[in-house]
């Protein structure tokens, strides 16, 4: 049951960034783009975004490398689900954490230094 939720929260959630764009939101390009400068701004410390780069890397880590080559061999297309649903979380992940930087860039350059935000 918790298995299935969490498929489904991985789908609905790259549902949700992938269709954004239609409604008005940053394009998929414009996320992609945003991408080395997230990464830039996270290494610096003035983004919050470290534990969700270190679980995208881990899984992007986990569908690239040869040990999970092993459950392919033996369990055909079992071992691949799990490969599908680690890119269907990792390509949502990416998408909704570069939306998230992208609102938190615009929202840091309209502060001006010196002067109280409301």
């Amino acid at each position: 049951m918790a298995r299935t939720l969490k498929r489904t929260a991985a789908f609905t959630a790259l549902a949700r960034a992938l269709t954004s764009g239609a409604r008005g939101g940053p394009s998929l390009s414009t996320r992609l783009a945003a991408l080395p400068r997230m990464i830039r701004a996270t290494s610096r410390g003035e983004y919050d975004g470290g534990m969700r780069l270190a679980l995208m890397a881990a899984a992007t880590a986990y569908v690239v490398s040869p040990i999970d080559f092993v459950p392919e061999m033996f369990l055909a297309i079992f071992g691949l689900a799990d490969d599908a649903l680690m890119i269907t979380w990792l390509a949502g992940a990416v998408l909704a954490e570069t939306g998230r930087f992208l609102e938190w860039e615009a929202a840091r350059h309209r502060v001006v230094p010196g002067h109280a935000v409301r």
